[in-house]
C-alpha cells in the first residue's frame, strides 16, 4: 500500500464529503496541518463538524474554514483567539460543543482505543455536564463523556517513514497523537519523509497502523501572538 501522496489535494481526494466529522491536531497555530486545511477549504466541502482544541486565528488554520462557512459545528476547548468564531457563535450560525481540554484529548484517545465512553470529574456541576449521565464512584460524582470517532483525522508530524510511522516535534506533540488514532482515515502532513527502518521504535509517537495517507509539505510556522521586549 502506497501511503505517500504528491500533494495535500491528492491526499484528500476520495475521502472528503459534505457533513463529515474532521479531527484536526494542533494547539493554537502550533502543530496544525496547515496545508491540509488549505486543501480542505479548497475542496468546498461544507456542513463540517470540526474537532480541534481551537479554531486557529481569523486568517489561518481552521479560521479559514470559518471564513468560508464550511464548518457547521465545532467541538473545542478554547475559542478565544478567533473573532469570526465569536461572531458566528453569538449570532447562532455556528454550533459549539464546549469540552474541557483534557476531556477533549481523552475523548479522541478513547475513540481510537475502542472505548465508547468514560467518566471524569472535570465539568461536574457546570454547563459542560448538563444532560449527561452521572455516576458516583467512591463517594465522588463523575460525568460520562462519549468517545470521539472522526471520519477523517488531519495531523501534522515532523518526520514519517513510508509506512506512516510518525514523530512529532516538541510542542507539536499536543493533540496530534490522539487525533491520529480517532480517524477512520488519518492523513499526516509531514516535514520530512525518511527511509523505512530509519526511525527507532522508541522514537515513534504514532504507529503507522493508524495512518493511511502521508504528504510532505513546507510549514510556514506562523506565530500566534508575537511578544517582544522593549529594546
Amino acid at each position: 500500500m502506497n501511503k505517500v501522496f504528491a500533494s495535500p489535494t491528492a491526499a484528500l481526494e476520495g475521502v472528503i464529503r459534505d457533513g463529515m466529522t474532521v479531527a484536526v491536531g494542533g494547539f493554537g497555530l502550533c502543530g496544525i496541518p496547515e496545508q491540509l486545511i488549505l486543501a480542505l477549504r479548497d475542496s468546498g466541502a461544507k456542513g463540517l463538524t470540526a474537532v480541534s482544541n481551537n479554531a486557529g486565528v481569523d486568517d489561518w488554520g481552521l479560521g479559514l474554514l470559518l471564513q468560508t462557512r464550511q464548518i457547521r459545528k465545532m467541538i473545542s476547548s478554547y475559542v478565544g483567539e478567533n473573532a469570526e468564531f465569536e461572531r458566528q457563535f453569538m449570532s447562532g450560525e455556528l454550533e459549539l460543543e464546549f469540552t474541557p481540554q483534557g476531556t477533549l484529548a481523552e475523548r479522541m484517545r478513547a475513540g481510537g482505543a475502542g472505548i465508547p465512553a468514560f467518566y471524569t470529574k472535570t465539568g461536574v456541576g457546570t454547563v459542560v455536564a448538563d444532560g449527561k449521565p452521572h455516576m458516583e464512584f467512591d463517594g465522588e460524582t463523575y460525568v460520562m463523556e462519549r468517545a470521539i470517532k472522526a471520519d477523517v483525522a488531519l495531523v501534522k508530524a515532523w518526520r514519517a517513514d513510508p509506512s506512516g510511522n510518525l514523530v512529532f516535534r516538541r510542542t507539536a506533540r499536543n493533540f496530534n497523537p490522539m487525533a491520529a488514532t480517532c480517524g477512520a482515515v488519518t492523513i499526516a502532513e509531514v516535514e520530512e519523509l525518511v527511509p523505512l527502518g530509519s526511525l527507532e521504535a522508541d522514537q515513534i509517537h504514532t504507529p503507522g497502523i493508524f495512518v493511511q495517507r502521508i504528504v510532505v509539505t513546507t510549514s510556514q510556522k506562523r506565530i500566534e501572538q508575537r511578544t517582544v521586549s522593549k529594546g
